[in-house]
């Protein structure tokens, strides 16, 4: 039932249009006539005001014609950068872009699938749950939208979020991860004639970095130092230096284990590096909270929905783990239980992404078909 052209040709129309993180507003306006004119309700959130956005989350809801749990569905709205001028290139059944920029697959290919399928739904007269769609802005910036989502707004405890590239399977476990910042204060002096007075940030820095265990801890923890800055010129000894990076996993205790062994590692150093009666080389460290983990068991109706859509249409759809996070992380900690599945996307966040629309058809089929066998009682038990 699926429109295989139609559903190229909506996903063609969004990836022209512009929607870098940040200026979602021009494909919302879009996302609510089309929500709108297929007869859901379309009401937005103050998430923009609150990320320096141009539009909050796009919250649409569909009343459904059977009595059963609503379900959501969920893509987000903007792309990385290089998005703006996006020319789609269509050739032997994939999606590109001229190689100037991003294609916007990541996500637009989940809008143009919800849409679609949501309109076979109405033509077809087909029965249907309560649908809830979520459309979120500033996924790409650390999932912004979801953050700021007002949950209040929504009935749904599960749904599905289609931001993965894998079709055949469903991220049900994602990790935890804290932002871990060290700012490093020694004192400036001239690095040619006087040295001696100075205390390198950047040399205290190195010492506590050369301490620790980066990169993969074990099989679901990792942690990365990815950014420092510091110093003003090759002839001033520098005394300050920011590094920023991130602790991940799966074990909550595990994420604050590795957490307080680079904070205290961090201090520790600088303490060992202090000369009698100084206060310097000194470190700041601030943790924050990024986002929360995702574990959703697999007997949970949102897989056994899944699963069994795929069974009935002759797939195999397998739970996964990822390192990666997603709005679901953000939305298990909120109480809504959102399983990930692939669209087809490749190559994303690259001048090289692409899609194939054999690929979109086959996750527009598994949604459909999700809400088919809700929407009649037909899950396996």
């Amino acid at each position: 039932m699926i429109d295989e052209e139609r559903l190229g040709q909506r996903f063609e129309a969004f990836a022209r249009i512009d929607s870098e993180s940040g200026s979602e507003a021009l494909i919302a306006r879009v996302l609510e006539k089309e929500l709108t004119d297929l007869g859901a309700i379309v009401v937005f959130d103050d998430a923009g005001a609150k990320v320096n956005g141009d539009c909050g989350n796009l919250l649409a809801a569909f009343q459904g014609n059977t009595e059963v749990d609503p379900v959501m569905l969920s893509g987000h709205m903007d792309t990385v950068v290089p998005g703006k001028g996006v020319n789609v290139m269509f050739e032997d059944g994939v999606f590109r872009s001229d190689g100037t920029t991003i294609l916007g697959s990541d996500d637009k290919s989940a809008l143009a699938i919800i849409l679609e399928v949501m309109q076979v739904v109405k033509e077809n007269n087909l029965p249907c749950p309560p649908v809830e769609v979520v459309m979120t802005v500033g996924e790409e910036q650390g999932l912004l939208g979801a953050k700021h989502l007002d949950c209040t707004l929504l009935k749904s405890k599960f749904g599905y979020i289609l931001d993965a590239v894998d079709t055949q399977g469903i991220v049900n476990r994602a990790p935890a991860a804290n932002k871990i910042s060290a700012k490093i204060y020694g004192r400036a002096a001239h690095a040619g004639s006087s040295p001696e007075n100075g205390i390198s940030a950047i040399y205290a820095a190195s010492c506590a970095i050369a301490k620790l265990e980066l990169g993969r801890i074990d099989g679901e923890t990792t942690c990365n130092l990815g950014l420092i800055s510091g110093g003003a010129a090759t002839n001033i000894v520098p005394e300050y230096v920011e590094i920023h990076g991130e602790a991940r996993s799966h074990d909550p205790g595990k994420l604050d284990k590795v957490t307080h062994t680079i904070v205290s590692t961090f201090k520790n150093t600088m303490a060992e590096l202090q000369a009698d009666g100084d206060a310097l080389p000194r470190v700041e460290m601030i943790v924050e909270n990024d986002f929360p983990h995702t574990n959703i068991p697999e007997d949970h109706v949102m897989i056994k929905l899944a699963q069994k859509a795929a069974e009935n249409l002759g797939r195999n759809l397998a739970c996964k783990t990822s390192g990666g996070a997603a709005d679901a992380n953000v939305f298990f900690g909120k109480g809504i239980a959102a399983g990930v599945i692939g669209t087809g996307m490749t190559d994303v966040h690259t001048l090289k992404e692409s899609i194939a629309l054999k690929d979109m058809v086959s996750c527009a089929e598994l949604v459909l078909e999700i809400l088919q066998i809700h929407a009649t009682g037909k899950a396996a038990k």
